[in-house]
């Protein structure tokens, strides 16, 4: 086997892993999923998953931080081509809205496992990813408040808040509306008209 081959492999069993982990824990939960279960979708073993992530709190934070990765990539595409801060801020928080809608799993563990407690702590365990991209939201909410496309009777850290709980609460209901075969308005469409009407709201 060449070095080449090798890292190959490697890189597929470790993406297998954290294919597995993501569908596993969207499933069943993040308590609910066995290290030995995980492996075992995976057509791996539990050493390999202890060797690449050290653990299911590591294979679920290297789950969280590969998808923002991508995510914060786009983000500073949309970034550019936005004309103020409250642009920017619709362009990507649309963006996040329709890459959960395509990615139900994500979407799933973002918002019922990406801020849980863990390990007998009291400490939320966030992302870097996450961090990174809330650190953009807020360089944008200040942007917007230089430029006067956000109002600045409001601080910027309730603004945010407020903007990204109304997007987490929609995609929200529709996971739940989804999972429970209930009836579900929560097209893309609507959830970003919606969450649009909300941060026009909030300009000067």
């Amino acid at each position: 086997m060449t070095v080449h081959d090798a890292a190959d492999n490697t890189q597929t069993s470790r993406s297998r892993l954290l294919n597995a982990g993501k569908t596993l824990f969207a499933k069943n939960g993040y308590e609910q999923t066995s290290t030995a279960t995980i492996a075992r979708e995976a057509g791996s073993s539990e050493s390999q998953l202890i060797r690449y992530f050290n653990g299911k709190a590591g294979l679920l934070e290297a789950i969280f931080n590969e998808s923002w990765a991508a995510m914060n990539e786009m983000v500073a595409q949309q970034i550019g081509a936005a004309q103020h801060g409250r642009d920017a801020i619709l362009r990507i928080l649309g963006l996040m809205i329709q890459a959960f809608s395509r990615d139900h799993d994500i979407a799933f563990l973002f918002l019922f496992e990406g801020r849980r407690m863990r390990g007998g702590t009291h400490e939320v365990l966030l992302s870097k990813g996450f961090v990174k991209f809330m650190e953009v939201i807020d360089a944008l909410l200040q942007r917007g408040r230089q430029d006067g496309s956000f109002r600045t009777d409001i601080d910027p850290k309730i603004l945010s808040s407020a903007m990204l709980g109304c997007a987490e609460g929609m995609i929200r209901d529709r996971v739940l509306a989804e999972r429970n075969n209930q009836p579900n308005p929560y097209e893309d469409d609507a959830i970003i008209r919606t969450f649009t009407a909300m941060v026009n709201g909030l300009a000067p």
